[in-house]
């Protein structure tokens, strides 16, 4: 199939904003209208309409059905009131991601979505290098920007730093202070993902420029999260012992880089596990702990989507003393958090303790089915599970697509006789 520059250029655009949707601050900003620009550029890629392949058409068909049936139920069973905007910003995610794979999978070759995610991933991992650099440079011409929901530090709009008011943001090295790299995302941990997912694509799909890799390497450490780095070792470790094979030269070149990613590892570790961070491990390891037992008390549907009553319930919802004791003798850590009224961090959690463990282990079960992502497969799972622990981030469009192809797999099995849908 022909594919021509205009058709390169929408591709990269769909795919851009389908990044951005997921954690950037141009959509934390701008969201609704951004969601309006992303949707309208979605409905114009598939002109003219009589293009729609049957067999595509049957499978969106019968996922936007059972993504309405599980928010439904969801809502109605719910044990408080939810607010039905909040339902439909879900379908408005639903409708962004799936019409997004739609376009990909009847319009275009099997390859190209994961081409079009390579160059926009590479132009974010550059963008990120540039941004860390930058604040050595334009740290005092910074203006704040807020909303409601945020705030931060920006220069023109390019580049992006968190708000001083926000604990651990600034990190001194060797003298010289700069801010942990988020990009253009809303936060260091949000970067990560798309980072360690490129560096992924760099090493293990497209394998194009160590060069490259060195870059994303130093662009990870940046962030100074701890699953970032850990992610990145787990991946260097398949790198070395997949392409060391062929290369004797590898051998240095890993070495020089292991020494600062274990410097820096080390002193993450010790300052969250026993130092003044020791706060950031235990809120994470309260979001994991809490909405686990918040789903054994409901387990067939949940407490509901909407976020901000399940803010209100969760800030409300205390252990006994008896299930501290039994979280301490089983896992040999204390849980010191009581009880939150912020948001949860861990968005299987949310996913297991907002729609139920029928609902959960179904949209488990669709994203092992993904079929977007079919080299080292084990590794991309590795990388989202590890990140969406400590992001929210599941039910936004990127991620979201990734369940959703697996429900295409799965319906796709289906056959059909004509081969267009008119």
């Amino acid at each position: 199939m022909q594919y021509r520059l205009r058709q390169i250029l929408i591709d990269n655009l769909i795919v851009f904003l389908l990044v951005m949707s997921s954690g950037s601050l141009l959509f934390v900003f701008q969201r609704n209208i951004m969601y309006i620009v992303f949707l309208l550029i979605l409905i114009l890629a598939f002109i003219p309409f009589d293009k729609l392949k049957k067999p595509v058409f049957q499978s969106a068909f019968l996922t936007f059905s059972s993504f309405i049936i599980l928010f439904l139920i969801n809502y109605i069973f719910a044990i408080t009131e939810q607010e039905m905007d909040k339902y439909i910003y879900y379908m408005i995610v639903l409708s962004a991601s799936g019409l997004t794979l739609t376009h990909f999978f009847n319009n275009r070759d099997s390859d190209i979505f994961l081409r079009r995610l390579y160059l926009i991933l590479k132009i974010i991992m550059i963008h990120s290098i540039i941004n860390l650099f930058a604040f050595l440079y334009v740290k005092n011409q910074l203006v704040t920007i807020s909303n409601l929901h945020h705030e931060c530090q920006t220069f023109n709009n390019i580049f992006f730093y968190s708000s001083l008011q926000k604990k651990y943001a600034l990190i001194s090295f060797l003298g010289i202070d700069f801010y942990r790299n988020q990009g253009l995302f809303w936060e260091p941990g949000v970067l990560q993902v798309f980072l360690n997912i490129y560096l992924y694509l760099e090493a293990f799909v497209f394998k194009k420029s160590r060069f490259l890799i060195a870059l994303t390497i130093l662009a990870i450490l940046s962030t100074y999260s701890t699953t970032a780095i850990i992610i990145l070792l787990i991946q260097l470790i398949f790198y070395i012992t997949t392409e060391m094979k062929n290369s004797k030269i590898l051998i240095p070149f890993v070495l020089i880089l292991s020494i600062p990613i274990y410097l820096v590892f080390s002193a993450n570790i010790k300052e969250k596990i026993i130092g003044e961070k020791e706060a950031s491990f235990q809120k994470r390891y309260f979001d994991l702990v809490q909405p686990f037992f918040i789903s054994i008390q409901h387990p067939l549907t949940g407490i509901g989507l909407d976020f901000k009553k399940y803010k209100e319930f969760r800030s409300e919802f205390y252990f006994s003393s008896n299930t501290f004791d039994f979280i301490r003798d089983e896992t040999g850590v204390d849980l010191k958090v009581e009880n939150t009224e912020e948001g949860i961090s861990n968005s299987f959690m949310f996913l297991l303790s907002s729609m139920g463990f029928p609902t959960f282990f179904l949209l488990m079960v669709m994203f092992f089915k993904q079929n977007l992502f079919n080299k080292r497969k084990s590794l991309i799972y590795m990388i989202i599970i590890l990140s969406l622990m400590s992001s929210p981030l599941l039910l936004r469009p990127f991620f979201l697509i990734i369940i959703i192809s697996g429900f295409y797999e799965f319906f796709s099995k289906f056959k059909f006789q004509n081969k267009q849908f008119a």
